[in-house]
């Protein structure tokens, strides 16, 4: 049997250093066919003067340069204002919904976390929400909201609280909608924190309960710091969801979405879709994007460096 010569073995090293890039590159053609090419697309037409006047050949839409950008940021101007008011929705709609979520979230993995009868059943039936179809889900709490025949107002009249609410118009729409997307949301929250107490050895809350330490001290002192890297990754993920939400809004409240409720992404496709503004709505579009990018970059870098001060 010959020995392989050194140039056959720099040949077979490079081959297999040269192999996972080899299995990773379809993968990567596709993230780029899927993402990277329609996201160039939109950047392109946000520099285009694309209106209805030009979208049967919008490769031809006179070029605006930064002229939609400038309006989309011109708070003094009815855009930039109507932008601004979405956004600061959208920000608020976000914080409660991540935090709302997040909360329900550790209260329920904390509390099932013990073995009892029926732990099982409660497990399946707190992640009903998140199995369910968005369409399904949004559409039963729209009927639930209902004014004349919605269960909410039902059961609120026969509790004598009152009834006959227009929980789908003025500001009750943001409530609703910070509602519908809670329950949407916060079975995601509770699985992925109930997986990362489960990884908790339980020999630290023991040795914890023998030194005196009661639950609150082991939960703040044992549990929390033990799923940092758990709720790095979930307060981002849920975070980014919820910014870029459409659906819930969209179903919630069809096309004539209130004002308290009108959100980033709704308002980019009203500019889009019904205005027939491509161009203002792509560059809209790109804000979001960067505004999104410096969020995460500055998140993940804030919470890297607590770690390692930790």
């Amino acid at each position: 049997m010959t020995t392989p010569t050194r140039a056959e073995r720099r040949k077979w090293t490079i081959s297999r250093r040269a192999l996972p890039y080899l299995l990773l590159a379809p993968a990567l053609c596709f993230e780029l066919l899927v993402h990277l090419v329609p996201m160039l697309g939109g950047l392109w037409m946000s520099l285009l003067e694309l209106t209805q006047f030009h979208i049967r050949n919008w490769v031809r839409a006179p070029f605006a340069g930064l002229d939609n950008y400038r309006f989309a940021v011109d708070f003094n101007g009815a855009v930039g204002a109507e932008l601004l008011h979405s956004f600061l929705i959208t920000c608020a709609f976000a914080v409660l919904t991540v935090g709302i979520s997040w909360a329900l979230g550790m209260f329920a993995a904390t509390l099932l976390q013990r073995s009892f009868p029926g732990r099982a059943v409660l497990r399946a039936l707190f992640l009903v929400p998140y199995a369910l179809p968005v369409y399904t889900a949004v559409l039963i709490w729209k009927f639930m909201l209902d004014r004349s025949d919605g269960m909410v107002n039902t059961v609120l009249a026969d509790l004598g609280l009152g009834g006959g609410t227009f929980w789908l118009l003025g500001d009750n729409a943001f409530l609703s909608l910070v509602v519908t997307a809670v329950w949407r949301l916060w079975p995601f929250a509770f699985l992925a924190l109930m997986a990362g107490m489960q990884s908790i050895p339980a020999d630290v809350h023991e040795s914890a309960t023998v030194d005196g330490a009661g639950p609150w001290q082991q939960f703040r002192s044992i549990t929390l710091p033990m799923l940092r890297p758990v709720n790095q990754v979930l307060v981002l993920v849920l975070f980014l969801w919820t910014f870029n939400d459409f659906n819930v809004a969209y179903l919630l409240f069809d096309k004539s979405v209130p004002g308290a409720a009108n959100l980033l992404s709704i308002h980019i496709y009203s500019s889009s879709f019904l205005t027939w503004n491509f161009g203002l709505g792509s560059a809209m579009s790109a804000l979001l994007l960067l505004f999104l990018l410096v969020v995460t970059a500055g998140y993940l870098a804030f919470t890297s460096r607590r770690v390692k001060d930790v």
